[in-house]
């Protein structure tokens, strides 16, 4: 279902909001932002002007499924109006439009009204948990547009993951405390689900996928990629993943999986599933997480929804501080289409090196990741806390490891520009778990921005310094 905003107009008995058109000209123009983002309007029949009025506007939007409430100032308003509807548990908006002229007797004083009804709704409303936005500007206004766009995307992200199913197969990677999850916690916060599946059901419904679809699927594969130096054998493996967890997927409704990539799978069937998850990403847009990471799924469910693609889930893995950069890398799965050029299918790097039979256990995507803007992501603390950075991957001082990688520098936080030293301070004294999502674009006020709707801490860029946290750990 499509996010629906609940459009209530409001003013005091007065012509003027009809002689300068503004509920109509307001609405239609709302009506085509809102379906470029895959939203819609619905419209209260009355126009509030009391309390009584207020809440009965409120029960129509809702009867008519309004997930944010957007109060209009059409003209000057009484406050009874805006204290009603910022009683109502549900996200709420409160826009005003400016005066038509600027000369003789005011027709609106809608910018007052609009500063009374959110001082107004403080009173009334806790805003830690149930934020307010406020829009002032005429339709047609490119700043308009951006700023409830954003909120509007925000909000649809929102919505999204409330009830989004992720499948656990296999659970957790071995020691990975950091990585823990309490599930119910994240339920409450942001109403995601997760339900484990045994690593066995996976490798069961590997083994029984049919010649015929496997020979298919590598097609499909090699056409995407080069194979560089796997063999047919880990190949065909990797391929009966990608059918194994695609069923798991579609018959389980999981809207993202996780997966325990490390050890049983190298015990059995004998490879590692990274191209697989690759392939998934690219091919399906299903997010998959490795290591059983919970909140990289929910984060890569986030970053869907934001930008309508996955990211590549990496660890910081190497930070130059000379060069002010840091290499983001990963040797399990990323998207293909963030590649720079070349992609090809080779050999997992790291599993299986220095014994007599080599790294053969399983192919991953190698390539670097395209030039330009990005940004990383995380939802951390149980989907309670969340840490976002913009910045640009570019040439970094050497090509990186084997794997998707990229240099990214150029770093700016929603204080402004930081460096690669205040991203890395900001990791280690906020704990944050290892796993981080580059997603290609600027993304970080809307991220933010639902993560504010969603009662999540923001976990501030710390600038580097000399000894421990003031205060503590943070």
């Amino acid at each position: 279902m499509p996010l629906t905003i609940g459009l209530i107009n409001a003013s005091l008995p007065s012509y003027f909001p009809d002689k300068h058109g503004v509920f109509k000209a307001c609405q239609t123009w709302l009506e085509e932002l809102a379906a470029t983002h895959g939203a819609c309007v619905v419209v209260a029949d009355l126009v509030p002007m009391n309390g009584a009025e207020a809440r009965t506007a409120v029960a129509d939007v809702q009867a008519k499924g309004a997930d944010f409430l957007l109060l209009l100032h059409g003209g000057f308003t009484m406050g009874d109006v805006a204290r009603e509807i910022a009683r109502t548990p549900l996200p709420m908006g409160v826009w005003a439009t400016p005066e038509p002229n600027l000369v003789d007797d005011i027709q609106l004083n809608n910018f007052v009204s609009l500063n009374m009804s959110m001082s107004i709704a403080r009173g009334v409303r806790d805003l830690s948990g149930h934020p307010i936005q406020w829009y002032l500007g005429a339709p047609g206004e490119a700043a308009l547009a951006e700023r409830m766009g954003q909120t509007i995307r925000a909000l649809t992200a929102k919505k999204d993951l409330n009830g989004a199913k992720i499948g656990v197969i296999g659970g957790l990677a071995m020691t990975f405390y950091n990585m823990e999850v309490a599930t119910d916690k994240l339920m409450q916060h942001l109403g995601v689900w997760c339900e484990h599946i045994d690593i066995h059901h996976m490798t069961d419904l590997m083994a029984v996928q049919s010649e015929a679809d496997v020979a298919a699927e590598l097609v499909k594969m090699g056409e995407a990629a080069a194979v560089r130096g796997v063999s047919e054998a880990q190949m065909a493996l990797t391929a009966r993943a990608a059918l194994a967890l695609r069923a798991i997927a579609k018959n389980g409704g999981y809207d993202a999986l996780t997966v325990s990539d490390w050890p049983a799978l190298q015990e059995n069937p004998g490879m590692h599933p990274g191209a697989a998850f690759s392939w998934l990403e690219e091919n399906d847009g299903l997010p998959v997480a490795s290591e059983g990471d919970i909140l990289g799924a929910v984060t890569q469910l986030v970053a869907k929804s934001l930008s309508g693609r996955v990211g590549c889930l990496l660890d910081m893995t190497s930070p130059d501080f000379s060069c002010d950069q840091i290499l983001m890398w990963h040797g399990g799965g990323g998207p293909l289409y963030m590649a720079k050029d070349n992609v090809a299918w080779i050999n997992h790097p790291m599993i299986g090196r220095g014994t007599e039979s080599g790294p053969i256990y399983g192919a991953i995507a190698d390539f670097e990741f395209a030039h330009g803007d990005y940004t990383i992501l995380r939802v951390s603390r149980d989907g309670t806390a969340h840490f976002a950075v913009e910045g640009t991957v570019a040439t970094g001082p050497a090509s990186g490891f084997t794997g998707c990688r990229g240099w990214v520098g150029g770093f700016s936080g929603i204080g402004g520009p930081c460096s690669a030293q205040d991203i890395v301070t900001s990791v280690m004294e906020h704990g944050l778990e290892h796993h981080f999502i580059l997603l290609p674009g600027r993304h970080r006020a809307v991220f933010d921005e639902f993560a504010a709707w969603s009662g999540s801490k923001a976990l501030q860029v710390i600038k580097a310094h000399d000894g421990l946290p003031s205060g503590g750990a943070v």
